[in-house]
């Protein structure tokens, strides 16, 4: 089980459970009776975890040899630790054999085929686009970038922060933009597309893990530059690689095409406080802050939902960046001729 399917499983009771992750770091510390013990952080695709091993744990001898990014299985009782979150019982650790960590990085059938429909919904959406120098760079970005766009985050914390995030936002936030490009048909298609594609593009080197890896490690452009300022970069790029003698004569005017997805990039966070330098001045531009910002809220919600504490009966313990303790949302009714006949069916329950 993963770390996520795990800590959702121990809502209602201890579940016993085999976790495989990865080590972010092991430390050796000491308790306030003076004793040592190891503090054990732990991470897979889906989320964290943090175990503590005490010096009277058979598992001590297995925690001196560990080093970062080692790999292991942990196999016992986990269950809820009042303040401590997700925690575990009577728990034995060892390192995985050389076909379970490439099992680890590589995920489970379905986590393989979701990310996989994901990114191939993208290639489909940048092959799609009619502008030919919009296709033509994004083309060329999924070209050399594929495999980092594969396995980079959307972010470190918050929203999609895990590996192969990234994919799975941009994809179904092209999903969105095509939806609202039908509602508002005045709005440039070809061009809130490529926006939602490029828009964090940058990530590729901000919240990246290795190809071994799950842990989002520092990384010296990210840190000075920020995926901003890197996507404005990847672009221009990009941009200078192209064929754009074929482009002559083309309208609207190649430059004018390069300088709005810029805008797009540039103006996406919306607000000069959250990192934007400059606000969307153009329909597409207030386009994308909306959707992003919407997918990002509605993944918080359903984290919440599926690994957030129920503090009372379909309310959550308070999400920061939501500013709200979410409450779980009414069910769809369903009034289809099933046999079970009409019936309301929880929202988080909806494919």
């Amino acid at each position: 089980m993963t770390i996520a399917a795990i800590r959702g499983a121990v809502k209602e009771k201890p579940a016993f459970a085999e976790l495989h992750a990865q080590v972010e770091q092991c430390t050796k510390k000491e308790g306030s009776n003076g004793k040592p013990f190891w503090e054990l952080r732990l991470r897979d695709a889906s989320d964290a975890l943090t175990l503590r091993v005490w010096s009277d744990s058979a598992n001590v001898r297995v925690c001196e040899s560990l080093e970062d990014a080692d790999c292991v299985s942990v196999e016992g009782e986990f269950h809820l630790n009042g303040s401590f979150g997700l925690d575990a019982r009577r728990w034995e650790l060892r390192r995985l054999m050389p076909d379970e960590r490439t099992a680890l990085f590589e995920g489970s059938e379905a986590e393989r085929a979701a990310v996989d429909e994901d990114y191939a919904s993208v290639e489909r959406a940048a092959a799609g686009l009619r502008d030919p120098r919009l296709r033509a760079l994004a083309a060329r970005f999924l070209e050399t970038g594929g495999a980092r766009f594969r396995r980079a985050a959307a972010a470190r914390m918050n929203h999609h922060a895990r590996r192969g995030g990234l994919v799975q936002h941009t994809a179904q936030m092209l999903r969105a933009a095509a939806a609202l490009c039908d509602v508002y048909p005045a709005l440039n298609r070809d061009l809130l597309l490529a926006g939602v594609l490029f828009h964090d593009c940058g990530k590729l080197w901000e919240t990246c893990p290795p190809e071994e890896g799950f842990a989002i490690r520092p990384d010296p452009r990210g840190e000075l530059m920020g995926h901003i300022s890197i996507g404005v970069e990847v672009v221009n790029a990009l941009w200078r690689e192209l064929p754009k003698a074929d482009w002559e004569g083309l309208a609207p005017a190649s430059d004018d095409v390069r300088l709005h997805l810029i805008h797009l990039i540039l103006s996406h966070h919306g607000a000069l406080e959250f990192g934007s330098p400059v606000l969307p001045k153009t329909p597409e531009a207030i386009a994308l802050h909306y959707i992003d910002n919407l997918d990002a809220r509605l993944e918080m919600i359903a984290q919440a939902y599926a690994g957030g504490k129920e503090i009372a009966p379909g309310i959550f313990d308070r999400v920061r960046p939501l500013e709200v303790g979410p409450m779980r949302s009414l069910g769809i009714f369903d009034d289809s001729d099933s046999p079970q006949g009409k019936k309301f069916v929880p929202s988080d329950e909806v494919a």
